[in-house]
């Protein structure tokens, strides 16, 4: 049986499989690291993934031996080339995940007071009602369901599918911003929940006003209908323990929801209606579930808008603009001839360095990036014989980042001089 995919979906398929580095080698990892060093003004944010991953192990009440193997099994994926090229982006993913896990361990006395009527005064003294509370005084099945579907299932598969797209169809590169974007606003938001916890209105609907504390346990809000209507129990078990049961501010269901519109509207702008009609909904959804007031969703996708265009401002220009430098403004296809390339002087992958360029003026046109082991591969020990050794590794076609950065003034603009290098890529 021969599955058939169209050339649009083929091609840039082909091209980013092409760029996967498959090879094992520690020592080549090792060696990454070496060149890498470290510099506090340009790492301190994975210090920061570090100190909080530390302190998520100290209060986890988990036996050691399994905290053990969470920091053997991560080290290892980091030092293995296949593997670290999906993780070491993905850190402030992984550090938000088990910081958020992590959270209801926390000693009740280290937590600061719950904070009941700030959040619905709030909304009432800004937009001159709790517009929650308006939304729910009307329900029936068809809207449950309706309000479901993007708060309790596209919410937790959207960003999969975001990371996929852009891996697939954007130009290298774009899926690591993603992921610092997406993990250092959720872990921010965290934070701030609990630093500053507030109830949300499921709290005011069943408790009223009556000061909140630690030893309460969460609700599914609206959510309890599906379960009724599909005969389940799952939101109820699944809200009722939540790690933050009380984590109203900000609404990181919207902080997700607008990054996604954020970067879909970037790279793919003809589809912004559809992105942006799905934050609409999914904002209503989580008022009318009872789960956040406005003044949530107002701070979540603030956050978002915060943490996009920080990363933005960090992204090479190929990115910042993927429509005016040769990239179409639909899916970035390998083959094209607009195709960005791959250094294909050294044969070795520019992931993405902090330095605007090497001692030779290189550049691969990403001044204070994000993510990667390697500084620049054109360093001065460049002429040392393990470097020599990787470079035949990759030229020999066994190796490749799949988030290669292509170097400023590699895109083959009409009139410039000289061949233009790697003008469609290999697939």
């Amino acid at each position: 049986m021969r599955l058939y995919l169209p050339p649009k979906i083929r091609d840039p398929l082909l091209g980013a499989v092409s760029r996967l580095e498959i090879s094992f080698d520690v020592q080549l990892s090792l060696r990454r690291v070496k060149r890498y060093g470290f510099k506090l003004g340009r790492d301190w944010e994975y210090v920061a993934d570090l100190l909080l991953a530390l302190f998520s192990l100290y209060v986890m009440a988990q036996p050691v031996f399994f905290k053990l193997f969470l920091i053997v099994a991560y080290t290892a994926a980091l030092l293995i080339p296949f593997t670290s090229q999906f993780f070491l982006p993905a850190t402030p993913v992984f550090t938000w995940l088990l910081f958020f896990y992590s959270s209801q361990f926390i000693p009740k006395s280290w937590r600061p007071h719950i904070w009941v009527s700030v959040l619905p005064t709030l909304e009432s003294v800004l937009y001159g009602a709790n517009i929650s509370d308006l939304l729910t005084r009307w329900t029936n099945p068809i809207l449950d369901v309706v309000a479901w579907l993007p708060y309790g299932v596209i919410h937790f598969v959207a960003p999969f599918v975001v990371a996929a797209f852009l891996w697939v169809f954007s130009p290298p590169g774009a899926v690591k911003f993603w992921a610092a974007a997406f993990g250092y606003m959720n872990l921010v938001g965290v934070v701030i929940q609990i630093i500053f916890p507030c109830a949300p209105p499921w709290y005011e609907l069943r408790e009223g006003l009556v000061p909140a504390n630690y030893f309460m346990r969460g609700s599914p809000g609206g959510l309890a209908r599906i379960d009724a209507l599909f005969g389940g129990h799952g939101y109820d078990k699944t809200f009722s323990g939540a790690p933050v049961p009380f984590g109203a501010f900000p609404s990181l269901h919207a902080g997700c929801s607008t990054m996604e519109a954020l970067f879909l509207s970037h790279f793919f702008p003809r589809g912004r209606p559809v992105y942006w009609a799905y934050v609409f909904v999914l904002y209503w959804s989580t008022m009318y579930l009872t789960h956040h007031y406005l003044i949530d969703l107002v701070a979540g996708g603030s956050l978002s808008c915060i943490f996009f265009y920080y990363y933005l401002s960090k992204m090479p220009d190929e990115l910042r603009h993927p429509t005016t430098h040769g990239v179409p403004a639909g899916p970035y296809r390998a083959n094209s001839s607009t195709a960005i390339p791959l250094d294909e002087e050294s044969g070795l992958p520019k992931t993405f360095a902090h330095t605007p360029g090497g001692p030779n003026g290189s550049s691969n046109g990403h001044a204070d990036g994000y993510g990667g082991w390697e500084e620049d591969d054109d360093a001065s020990d460049g002429d040392d014989a393990s470097l020599r050794d990787e470079a035949r590794l990759f030229t020999a076609g066994k190796g490749r980042d799949s988030f290669d950065v292509p170097q400023r003034g590699d895109l083959g603009e009409q009139g410039s001089s000289g061949p233009r290098r790697g003008a469609g890529a290999r697939v």
